[in-house]
């Protein structure tokens, strides 16, 4: 336990942090900027990681949604009724993952529909011989051919909104306040960690993908439509009253829209 109460700490100094808050998104657009002139001008070596099939990106990466979902919803239950005593106010703020899970399945439907209007089959990786009688991606690699289309990165985009909705979440850390002797001090603990790490995770994929995979393009929008994501939600909608809402704060509401203001 004193092992992940130093871990809690820690978490605590660096992504609970107003200023994390504030300024990762920059960070994240940054980095993937970054990557992907180093991938472009100098691309590094291959290894374990620019392997699709490594176990980051086959275990937590291709059903990142579905890590991030289940890790918040005893987070945000727990945490949220602890500083409200309200029911329906927590009912109301779990419909946070149900908007999330819309954006990620609208998101993820629009990429594929993008790659599939504007792709074609070829007979080989190197985009020779088209393949007109194959219609659909599907149908493509069924017949051993090679589908190419504007693929918006998935990653880049799922990883940037899960990272900005983790750290959004875990800012009640900054007034939860429990008996380090309750089963619910030793939940959270646990909890907040997990989901510290899981935020380590997505970052450090997300910059993986920056240097390993798609071009800059594709990197560039699926970013920005991760960024769409969670500024259209925690920048705007959630500070409107008929919505899910922020995570209970002192004086959230103001700080949150002086925040975005600046």
């Amino acid at each position: 336990m004193e092992h992940l109460e130093r871990c809690a700490w820690a978490l605590r100094g660096t992504l609970v942090r107003a200023a994390v808050r504030r300024y990762l998104p920059w960070a994240l657009v940054a980095s993937m900027l970054a990557g992907s002139l180093l991938k472009e001008l100098s691309p590094l070596p291959e290894s374990y990681l620019s392997n699709k099939r490594n176990v980051f990106n086959v275990y937590f990466v291709k059903v990142a949604w579905a890590w991030t979902f289940c890790l918040l919803l005893p987070f945000i239950t727990l945490t949220n009724y602890h500083l409200t005593g309200k029911a329906g106010l927590v009912l109301r703020r779990l419909s946070t993952l149900l908007v999330g899970t819309a954006i990620w399945y609208v998101g993820t439907a629009v990429f594929a529909n993008i790659e599939h209007y504007t792709g074609s089959c070829y007979q080989s990786p190197a985009l020779e011989g088209v393949r007109k009688e194959h219609q659909s991606k599907q149908q493509c690699h069924g017949e051993g051919g090679f589908w190419h289309g504007f693929d918006i990165s998935g990653h880049s985009f799922l990883l940037t909104f899960c990272v900005l909705m983790i750290v959004e979440e875990m800012a009640v850390l900054h007034e939860l306040r429990t008996d380090r002797s309750h089963w619910l001090h030793t939940a959270v603990t646990t909890l907040g960690v997990a989901l510290g790490l899981l935020t380590f995770i997505w970052v450090w994929m997300f910059l993986c993908t920056a240097v390993y995979f798609h071009n800059l393009s594709q990197k560039v929008f699926g970013t920005l439509f991760g960024l769409l994501g969670w500024y259209g939600t925690y920048g705007c909608w959630y500070l409107k009253s008929f919505s899910p809402g922020l995570p209970p704060q002192s004086s959230s509401l103001n700080l949150k829209q002086d925040g975005y203001k600046k």
